[in-house]
Order: structure tokens, then C-alpha cells, then sequence
């Protein structure tokens, strides 16, 4: 029938296009998932069809769907960005850091800070080895760090990394030193290549209270502390948040696997790749 129906638009509006028999399918699918009129003008209309496309073909759930959209509005994103972050299930990461920011910052602050901090983080953009070390994930977000600021989210403004302080005569260097225009705050991170360990909280929560200290404007609110860590146990983080004064989260970092099961099946082992190449030679 909807075949049909392209070719009948085709015969009679030969120098129209955008009625195939797939675009026509959207449509419909379009008119029965955005029923609401108010959504639909305010919202759903304002975005390019296609991005609508990758919304209907990916996103199943209309409260998520609705939330993509909020989002695209908001940041701008493009297809490609706005399917990027469909895959890596941001609707789900967003706002899941733990936190003790209920009990050290006021609302509606306290609100805000949570929903910026994801957990976990997607750096599918880094290539990291089996032996690499916390500098190493440092530089490659620094490599990377327009893609590290998108994966952070809207707001965020690189102010230095190794940032120094200087406390009490001794020298101190901050891993990541960022300022978030919403928040109008510093926001600190500390980079973990392993476990989360209850001394990093300390260790942050010292970070913090030198840092209202050395950086803080009058104007600024209290500076916000991130500690990514490869992996966490969360019942651990809270318990290490509890007591502390300054607000902190914690939250993990994940590379996506490089290749699904069955690509990888299909790859040459490292012995059938030496024996296809035969010995190494050496240069003359």
C-alpha cells in the first residue's frame, strides 16, 4: 500500500522529491509517535527531519525519546552527535555519579550538579594499553579534548591540566581544572586508572578546600570535585562521601569494546598474521 502510494506521489508530482516508499514510512511513523500537537510544534518540528529519523529508528520509548529531543534543541547537536550519543546510552548515564552534593550544596544547585555528572564516562575515542598509566589517560583526553568535551556535556571550560597549587609551601598538581559556565563554578578532576578507593575522596575533599581557597571568586559557587575511576563500588563511594564537607562525585570511566564477538572471529590470529608475513627482515 505505501509502495503504491510513492508511486502514485511520483506520477503526480514528477519534479517532488522525498516521497519514497521509506520516507513515507517515517511520516506515518512520525504522525503516530508526536499525536501530542503541543509537543510536536514546540519540540518535535523544530528538529531537521532526519534527526527525527535516527530518533524513530533508535529510540523506543517515548519519555527517551522525548528527552533526546530536549537535548538536541539544547546543545545543538548534529546527526551524527546526536546518534553518537543515543549509542552510548547517555539518557541512562546522566545524572548517575554518586554524589554528596544534596548535603554540601544548596538547591537549586545541588540539583544542577548532579545532572551534569554522568557515570560512567564513554571514552571510545581513546586507544589505551594494557600497561597505560593515569598520565596516559590525562594526555590522550587532552588529545582529544573536543571530544572529551562533549562526552563531559554542555558548559564545561578547560582551564589547565597539572594545574599547580602551592599549599602551605608545597606543590600540589591537579589533574583536569575546569570551569562550568552554568554552575559558575571550578570543577576538578581526578583521573584513576583503577579501583575507587576511599583515600581518593580525602584527597579530593583537600583539592576542594584549597581550591575555594586559591581559585574561588567571590562571585563563584563552592568548587565541585570529580573523581573518574576505572572501576567503583558504589555502596563504597557513598559510605566515603558521607562525611565530607566539600561536594564530590565519583563516577567510572569505560572504552567501548573495539569489535563486536563476530567481527572478532573473523580476524587473523597474531600467528596466522607472522605467518602470512613471514620473518622480519633487516635493512641492508
Amino acid at each position: 500500500m505505501v509502495t503504491q502510494l510513492a508511486t502514485d506521489l511520483h506520477k503526480a508530482f514528477p519534479d517532488l522529491t522525498g516521497f519514497s516508499a521509506r520516507n513515507l514510512r517515517y511520516m506515518k511513523a512520525f504522525a503516530e509517535q508526536w499525536a501530542d500537537e503541543a509537543i510536536l510544534q514546540q519540540l518535535a518540528a523544530k528538529l531537521p527531519w532526519f534527526h527525527n529519523c535516527i530518533l524513530l529508528d533508535k529510540v523506543k520509548d517515548p519519555a527517551e525519546r522525548l528527552w533526546y529531543v530536549y537535548q538536541t534543541l539544547e546543545n545543538g547537536w548534529s546527526r551524527n552527535v546526536l546518534a553518537a550519543q543515543i549509542e552510548s546510552s547517555l539518557y541512562h548515564r546522566q545524572g548517575r555519579a554518586v554524589s554528596n552534593f544534596s548535603r554540601t550544596l544548596p538547591a537549586p544547585q545541588s540539583e544542577l550538579a548532579q545532572q551534569i555528572l554522568k557515570d560512567p564516562y564513554t571514552f571510545d575515542f581513546l586507544s589505551l594499553g594494557t600497561q597505560a598509566q593515569e598520565r596516559d589517560l590525562e594526555r590522550g583526553l587532552l588529545e582529544h579534548v573536543r571530544s572529551f568535551l562533549l562526552e563531559l556535556g554542555k558548559g564545561f571550560a578547560l582551564v589547565g591540566s597539572q594545574y599547580h597549587l602551592e599549599i602551605g609551601g608545597q606543590d600540589y598538581y591537579l589533574d583536569l581544572v575546569f570551569y562550568h559556565l552554568q554552575l559558575r563554578c571550578f570543577v576538578i578532576i581526578d583521573l584513576k586508572m583503577g579501583a575507587f578507593k576511599p583515600e581518593d575522596s580525602g584527597k579530593m575533599n583537600f583539592y576542594l578546600a584549597a581550591a575555594d581557597d586559591l581559585l574561588r571568586h567571590p562571585s563563584d559557587q563552592p568548587t565541585i570535585g570529580l573523581v573518574l575511576c576505572k572501576t567503583q563500588n558504589r555502596v563504597v563511594a557513598e559510605y566515603a562521601l558521607r562525611g565530607l564537607s566539600q561536594p564530590i562525585g565519583v563516577a567510572e570511566w569505560q572504552l567501548t569494546s573495539a569489535l563486536p564477538p563476530e567481527l572478532r572471529r573473523n580476524l587473523p590470529t597474531t600467528e596466522e598474521l607472522d605467518a602470512a608475513l613471514g620473518p622480519p627482515t633487516l635493512p641492508l
